[in-house]
C-alpha cells in the first residue's frame, strides 16, 4: 500500500448524497460495494441527478469479520426525495482525520495507518458502541478514481475519512 497523502485532520462542509444503505456480511464488501455502485449511478442517471463529487461508502456499524451496516453514496448538489431503496442523506460537517491510499486491496492497511495515527496523536472519533458492533456518526471511504470504469485496480486511489470527536 502507498499512502498518498499524510494522515491530517481537516474541516468539512456538510455534503448531500444519495445512498444505499444495509447491512452486509463483511466478507463481501467490495462485491457489494462494486453491486450497489452500479445499481445508484443507474439510479442517478434514470433521475436526471450528476455526482456533485466521489462516490464513497460509508460505514454506520462496524462488526469486523462478521457484518457492517453499510452505505453507498453519491454526492449531489441537493438531496431529492428518493424511493424505496434510494434514499436521501448527508455527510454531516466538522473535523476529519482523513489520507488517501492507492491500490484495491489496501483498505485494510489505509484504515489501520490512520487508526494508528490518531491513537498516537490523541484523536478520539466520534463514535458508540452499538449492540451490532462500533458505530460512527460518519466514516467514510470517498473513489477518487472511477471505480467503474478504470480496470487498473492498482492505481485506484481512495481517501479514508472518520468523523473526529467535537
Amino acid at each position: 500500500m502507498q499512502v498518498t497523502t499524510a494522515p491530517s485532520v481537516e474541516s468539512r462542509a456538510e455534503q448531500p448524497y444519495m445512498g444505499i444503505r444495509l447491512w452486509i456480511p463483511s466478507k463481501d464488501l467490495s462485491t457489494w460495494t462494486t453491486k450497489l455502485l452500479k445499481e445508484l449511478s443507474r439510479w442517478m442517471t434514470s433521475a436526471g441527478l450528476l455526482a456533485g463529487g466521489p462516490a464513497f461508502h460509508r460505514f454506520h456499524v462496524i462488526n469486523m469479520g462478521t457484518e457492517f451496516e453499510l452505505e453507498v453514496g453519491i454526492p449531489v448538489a441537493t438531496a431529492v426525495s428518493g424511493d424505496d431503496r434510494v434514499k436521501p442523506s448527508f455527510i454531516p460537517a466538522g473535523r476529519y482525520a482523513n489520507l488517501t491510499y492507492t491500490g484495491r486491496n489496501n483498505a485494510y492497511k489505509g484504515n489501520k495507518t490512520l487508526v494508528e495515527w490518531a491513537r498516537e496523536n490523541g484523536v478520539a472519533w466520534d463514535r458508540w458502541d452499538d449492540p451490532r458492533g462500533d458505530a460512527f456518526r460518519c466514516r467514510y471511504e470517498s473513489y477518487l478514481s472511477d471505480r467503474l470504469t478504470d480496470p487498473d485496480k492498482a492505481t485506484w486511489r481512495t481517501n479514508v475519512a472518520i468523523k473526529v470527536m467535537d
